[in-house]
C-alpha cells in the first residue's frame, strides 16, 4: 500500500515522464497493479541448507530474447510431442521434449504477449498490437492473422474448433480456428483499477467459464456468446479505488466438475462449473500469481510470496512455508511429492507437499522466472523472462 501512495505520487508530481517509465508496470489506469511489482518489504534472503534431493538440468536451450522483462503472459505450451515457447519480438520455436533439439522456428515480427494455445494441428498467440495469430504446428508457418479489440494477455483456449481470447478492454472474442474468422464478441466493462494481466477461460459442457475484475465469474455459450449464468466470488470492499480492487486475474483450475479460483483481494473460492453455486469461499487469500493442485489439495502463491496449501473440498488451509517472502514467486507446480516454484533472480525452488519445507534448488537463468513450472511425467519445464527454457528432473540423493 506504502508504494502504491508513493507511485501516485510520483506521477502526480513528474507527468507524462513518470508514466512512461512505468509504463509496464502501471498500464494507464486500467491496469492500475501490476503483479509483483508492489512488494513494499525486501526480498527474503536465501539461507543455506542440506538438500534432501538432487536437481538435475538435462538441457538448457534459448527462446529469443524471452518476454524481454515484460509482464506478459507468454507461457510455454507442450503437445505433438514438443514443446512450444514463444517470445515477445515474434519467435516462436519448437523444441523435442526430450532432448531440447529444435525441430523448427518461426520469425513472425509480431509482439506477442500471451501463448501459445494448442489446437488441432494449430498453435495459436496473442499480441500487444491486438492480433491473434495462428501458426501451422507442423512447420511453424503463418496460417492466418485477425485483429481483434485490444492487448491480448491471456492464453488462447481452444476448443470444438472455436478460438476463444481475451483482451484487456473487457472483451472475450471467439475466432473461428481454421480461417480466424470472428464468431461473436461479448465485452463486459473493465473498472477503473485491475491488476495486468488476465486468466484464461474454463471450458466445461459447451460453456467458456472466467473471472473478471470486478469479482465475479461468468459463464457463456461456446458457440455464440450468450449469457448462461454469472455468481459474485469477490465482494469489493473499502473507501477508495485501491481498497476496493478485486480482480480474478490468474488461471483458474477445473477439476471434477468444480472450478477452483483465486484473485488479488478476492480470496479462493471453489464453484460448481454447472450453474456457478459457490461451494466454498476462503476470503483469507490474495494472489496474482495462482495455483495448482493434487487429488486432494489445492497449492496457491499469496501475494506476500507465502506458499500455502489448502484442502481442495472446504478450502481450509493446511500449511503455509513463509521461508521465500517477497521473491515474486511464480505460482506452485505439483511434481510428485514437491511443490516447484520459480523466483525472482532465476532460482527454482523444491518444496515438500507434506509441510512445506525446502527440499532443494537451482539457478537455471540470471533474470526473472515469472511462470508456471510446466511438469509433464517425470520433468519439470522452466521458462525465464530472458528467453531461457530448461527442463529439469528430480532424484533422491
Amino acid at each position: 500500500m506504502r508504494l502504491i501512495t508513493l507511485l501516485l505520487l510520483c506521477l502526480a508530481l513528474a507527468g507524462c515522464g513518470a508514466l512512461d517509465t512505468v509504463k509496464e508496470t502501471f498500464s494507464g489506469v486500467s491496469n492500475y497493479f501490476s503483479g509483483g511489482e508492489d512488494n513494499a518489504e525486501p526480498p527474503t534472503a536465501l539461507l543455506e541448507y542440506k538438500p534432501e534431493i538432487t536437481i538435475e538440468e538435462l538441457w538448457q536451450e534459448s527462446v529469443g530474447v524471452g518476454a524481454d522483462q515484460h509482464s506478459l503472459k507468454l507461457i510455454p505450451a507442450i503437445g505433438f510431442g514438443k514443446i512450444l515457447a514463444a517470445d515477445r519480438e515474434g519467435v516462436v520455436q519448437a523444441r523435442d521434449l526430450n532432448t531440447g533439439r529444435l525441430i523448427w522456428e518461426a520469425e513472425t515480427e509480431v509482439n506477442f504477449s500471451a501463448g501459445p494455445g494448442l489446437g488441432v494441428g494449430t498453435v495459436i498467440l496473442g499480441s500487444s498490437d491486438a492480433d491473434v495469430v495462428a501458426l501451422n504446428s507442423e512447420n511453424g508457418q503463418v496460417l492466418w492473422k485477425s485483429h481483434v479489440s485490444s492487448e491480448v494477455l491471456s492464453v488462447p483456449v481452444i476448443a470444438h474448433g472455436i478460438v476463444i481470447v481475451r483482451t484487456t478492454d473487457g472483451s472475450v472474442i471467439a475466432l473461428n480456428e481454421k480461417t480466424g474468422v470472428k464468431l461473436w464478441h461479448f465485452e463486459l466493462a473493465a473498472p477503473a483499477l485491475s491488476v495486468r494481466g488476465i486468466g484464461a477461460p474454463v471450458i466445461y459442457e459447451g460453456n467458456v467459464i472466467e473471472g473478471y475484475a470486478n469479482g465475479k465469474l461468468m459463464a457463456l455459450r461456446l458457440t455464440d456468446g450468450k449469457y448462461v449464468w454469472e455468481t459474485s466470488i469477490a465482494i469489493p470492499k473499502g473507501r477508495s479505488e485501491v481498497e476496493r480492487l478485486v480482480d480474478i486475474n490468474v488461471d483458474p483450475i477445473a477439476v471434477g466438475g468444480v472450478v477452483y479460483l483465486i484473485g488479488y483481494h478476492g480470496g479462493a473460492a471453489a464453484v460448481s462449473e454447472q450453474d456457478g453455486d459457490v461451494l466454498w469461499r476462503n476470503e483469507t487469500i490474495s494472489s496474482y500469481a495462482g495455483m495448482s493442485h493434487d487429488f486432494r489439495h489445492l497449492y496457491i502463491t499469496d501475494a506476500a510470496d507465502n506458499v500455502l496449501q489448502l484442502e481442495q473440498r472446504t478450502g481450509a488451509g493446511l500449511w503455509r512455508s513463509k521461508e521465500l517472502q517477497h521473491r515474486k514467486l511464480t505460482a506452485p507446480a505439483v511434481y510428485g511429492n514437491y511443490v516447484v516454484v520459480g523466483d525472482f533472480e532465476g532460482y527454482v525452488h523444491w518444496l515438500s507437499a507434506n509441510d512445506g519445507r525446502q527440499l532443494g534448488r537451482i539457478k537455471i537463468a540470471d533474470s526473472a522466472i515469472d511462470v508456471k513450472p510446466i511438469v509433464v511425467d517425470d520433468t519439470v519445464y522452466i521458462y525465464a523472462k530472458d528467453g531461457t527454457l530448461a527442463a529439469l528432473r528430480t532424484r533422491s540423493p
